[in-house]
């Protein structure tokens, strides 16, 4: 924390603009050794300067040099970021004589690892910077951006200090018993209050599964036996003839895949082979593979052919798929029906034709009404984003429940507290209020190297 780091922050390549970022108590000096123009150091804060970049009396290139003094920057420390042309090579030098002068590169995140470790954000807004970054569709966006201006780390907040008051009126009473004017705390309260926070926390937990769809989308298989009409699903859902179609079953012979946006949520597509028994070895690998993504997938929908009765692979890919999101999709419903699964007692059954896009509508509705998209949507996105704050959180609410068997068990309310504390510890992670080098090496390695 004590050296000045160094980075190039633009995606490397030919372009109009590339920024080389340097953050540490040196780095308007080490620019400043390097530049013809004004002198650095003497300049305001938050100033762009002009100039060059030079190296053993070479100049390097024509620059606009944007100057930030601690501590009203991004990492709290003197920030200097040297804007100048998009090519490799000027850019790559740029970094290299940087680094001659007395920087360091910087490692992956290691930017918003300063402004976190600085007090400057906390761990969610840390998190929130990479999904801002690796936003997929605009509600993944704004989801990031909700964090990044604190509504999450405020909900936690907010909760730790609920848990705070009911920790310090426990001890009050355990610590004074002897003062009268002190509010006892009865069990009776606590279990009010324990209760009380579980519903508050499960509903966070639960409304965050939301999180993930709107961050990676919905990962959605098409399957079914051959020639149902998966391909022309596909493509009609992707508005595109991405897959190959013929009348000839078993043309698909491995996963093809798209995606689209329905109503702001990306859905991840994928078509796969024709579900039959077969002797031929290519398709059969096919065959395979299909049955094995139904295991990873969001959401199956399953294709079944109007026009022909019901067949045993049918009823056994309707099988293989119950315990799953699904959809039954009855289609080619612009031919004479042969199908019967009234028997069946499904759920979630639409009819389709795939000749024209329209005739896909009632599926895509479907796919919103089943996701409650719509509703998604309309929500604020309070929510905890990734697998490390949900984990966090679900420990947390096994805490609150151990807390309450205890006071059910009728055990000392100091006993009580310790699963109270463990609570508050847990939340506390959530946001950064404690955590190990472990857990911040892990996270800001998924940075890209100049943030």
């Amino acid at each position: 924390m004590n050296d000045t780091i160094v980075a190039i922050s633009t995606a490397l390549g030919v372009g109009a603009i590339s920024i080389v970022r340097l953050s540490g108590t040196d780095a308007i000096e080490i620019v400043n050794n390097c530049f013809k123009g004004k002198d650095l150091t003497k300049v305001e804060s938050h100033t762009i300067n002009y100039g060059h970049i030079i190296d053993n009396n070479e100049i390097i290139d024509e620059v606009l040099v944007s100057i930030m003094k601690a501590p009203k920057t991004y990492t709290t420390e003197d920030v200097v970021e040297i804007n100048c042309h998009g090519g490799i090579i000027s850019t790559k030098r740029i970094l290299e004589t940087m680094l001659t002068h007395g920087a360091r590169l910087a490692e992956p995140g290691e930017f918003t690892k300063r402004a976190f470790l600085n007090g400057r954000i906390d761990l969610v807004k840390s998190e929130a910077v990479i999904d801002i970054i690796d936003s997929k569709s605009e509600e993944a966006n704004k989801l990031a951006l909700s964090q990044l201006t604190g509504t999450t780390s405020n909900m936690i907040k907010t909760f730790r200090d609920k848990l705070k008051q009911l920790l310090a009126s426990i001890e009050v009473n355990i610590d004074y018993p002897e003062y009268q004017d002190i509010e006892v705390v009865t069990k009776e309260q606590v279990k009010e209050a324990i209760n009380q926070m579980k519903k508050e926390l499960e509903k966070v937990i639960n409304e965050s599964k939301n999180s993930k769809i709107i961050k990676e989308g919905i990962k959605t298989v098409i399957v079914g036996r051959p020639n149902v009409g998966k391909s022309s699903i596909l493509n009609k859902l992707l508005e595109q003839d991405k897959a190959i179609v013929t009348d000839i079953a078993g043309t698909t012979r491995d996963i093809v895949e798209g995606e689209i946006y329905l109503d702001g949520i990306l859905l991840n597509i994928i078509d796969t082979a024709g579900i039959r028994s077969t002797k031929d070895i290519v398709e059969k690998i096919g065959v395979e593979k299909s049955l094995s993504m139904i295991d990873d997938a969001d959401l199956v929908i399953v294709v079944l052919n109007n026009n022909e009765q019901i067949t045993k692979e049918d009823k056994e890919i309707i099988d293989k798929t119950k315990k799953k999101q699904r959809i039954i999709v009855i289609n080619k419903n612009d031919l004479d029906k042969k199908i019967d699964i009234s028997s069946m007692k499904l759920e979630n059954v639409v009819t389709t034709h795939a000749n024209q896009i329209e005739g896909i509508k009632n599926l895509k509705e479907k796919i919103i009404e089943l996701f409650q998209l719509e509703t998604i949507k309309s929500k604020d996105y309070t929510y905890l984003t990734n697998a490390r704050q949900i984990s966090l959180a679900k420990q947390a609410y096994q805490s609150l429940k151990d807390a309450d068997k205890a006071l059910k068990d009728n055990l000392p309310v100091d006993m009580i507290e310790i699963d109270l504390k463990d609570t508050f510890d847990l939340l506390g992670e959530i946001i950064g209020e404690t955590y190990s080098e472990e857990i911040l090496d892990h996270l800001f390695a998924n940075f890209c190297v100049g943030k």
